[in-house]
């Protein structure tokens, strides 16, 4: 049995705490691009547009954590109605009906887009690692 001394608990503690740092520093980026995905589907109001922020923001994401890929679609997602909804209760913009419905679309393009960043992630993982 190995026997732990101090500098390798503070070593593994010191690991833990860059991993939680490293994680709340991608949860913020997914936030951050949802926020970018909505606020540009609110201001100029092109599906296409907002659905191409949202796959490279996801790619993106899924690329630098493939781990569970689906809650980047989620976080990023989720916000592009949210931002919908605050513009119609703190800007005083009136989206159209179609443009609140198609705001919920933008999960589809980001299922892709993580998943294939997963993916993407698992392909260079693989070809990278030297035998």
């Amino acid at each position: 049995m190995p026997d732990f001394g101090i500098d390798d608990f503070r070593l593994r503690e010191a690991r833990a705490q860059a991993a939680r740092a490293r994680e709340r520093l991608h949860y913020g980026l997914a936030v951050l691009f949802g926020i970018l995905a909505g606020w540009v589907d609110l201001k100029v109001g092109d599906l296409l547009f907002t659905a191409l922020l949202v796959v490279a923001s996801c790619m993106l994401l899924g690329v630098l954590r493939p781990q569970r890929p689906w809650r980047w679609v989620v976080v990023v997602g989720i916000c592009v109605p949210v931002v919908e909804l605050m513009g119609y209760l703190m800007l005083a913009q009136r989206p159209y009906r179609a443009q609140v419905y198609e705001s919920f679309l933008a999960f589809f393009p980001g299922i892709a887009g993580a998943y294939g960043g997963a993916a993407l992630r698992g392909v260079a993982d693989n070809l990278l690692r030297g035998k």
